[in-house]
């Protein structure tokens, strides 16, 4: 495990500023066929402690997240065509791919990809994570009641998510929603994932097993109930915005 500190304030709020900049989506797009390369993460291994332990980090992105790469750009090399597309656009459309293995290929590691990079934004240092601005939380207060009863909710998704899978919070049409989804599937996936769970992801959690079972084990909710310390408000509120 490499030896690892907390990132200084100043240098989390400069890469705040810059994540906030471009929407905090995941950066997919690629000029012509050049590999897709594991981005960095925005902060050491173990700045998420005691919440998310930094072996658990280190494993699931070097290691989980590399290959769901390693697989898509395998995939991506025998189809050029699709090769130029930008990932979120190839992952949003995956019904326009015509074999079934090379979609069900692009789905399960192109979603792998889309999700993590997303998923590592969402994430900050506890005394980082801030909070939900007024126009957010009036937002949330709205569509579920008040923050305990969405996250409440939100935990029930996370947690009766069968196997593995992610929890969602999107926008559709306007309105906040929380929805889950299977595998490495999310909710830009059209014709893959029901009508009713498309829309905008503003925050998403990873159910997966790797995700926690190092500290954590079969103890899912213990997960969910610390991961809210974590989460990245600024950048929720960044894709609430944009």
């Amino acid at each position: 495990m490499k030896n690892t500190s907390l990132l200084d304030r100043r240098n989390f709020v400069k890469l705040g500023t810059l994540a906030a900049s471009a929407a905090l989506l995941p950066n997919t797009g690629r000029a012509e066929t050049a590999a897709i390369t594991l981005p960095a993460l925005p902060y050491k291994f173990d700045a998420l402690e005691p919440h998310i332990d930094a072996l658990t980090m280190e494993i699931h992105h070097d290691k989980h997240h590399a290959a769901y790469i390693k697989n898509l750009n395998a995939a991506l090399a025998t189809a050029p065509d699709l090769a130029k597309q930008p990932l979120d656009q190839l992952v949003a459309d995956l019904p326009a791919v015509p074999d079934e293995a090379l979609r069900n290929t692009l789905r399960n590691n192109g979603g792998g990809h889309w999700n993590h990079d997303f998923f590592w934004k969402t994430l900050a240092p506890a005394e980082m994570s801030g909070k939900p601005t007024t126009d957010l939380a009036a937002a949330i207060d709205s569509a579920f009641g008040s923050m305990d009863a969405f996250k409440k909710s939100f935990g029930e998704a996370a947690t009766k998510r069968f196997g593995s899978g992610w929890a969602w919070l999107i926008l559709q049409d306007g309105k906040l929603k929380i929805t889950s989804t299977a595998n490495q599937d999310n909710p830009t996936m059209k014709g893959i994932v029901p009508a009713a769970d498309l829309g905008t992801p503003l925050l998403g959690l990873d159910v997966w097993e790797h995700a926690y079972y190092l500290h954590y084990q079969n103890r899912r909710p213990d997960y969910i109930a610390a991961w809210w310390n974590i989460v990245n408000w600024p950048a929720v509120v960044a894709r609430f915005k944009a």
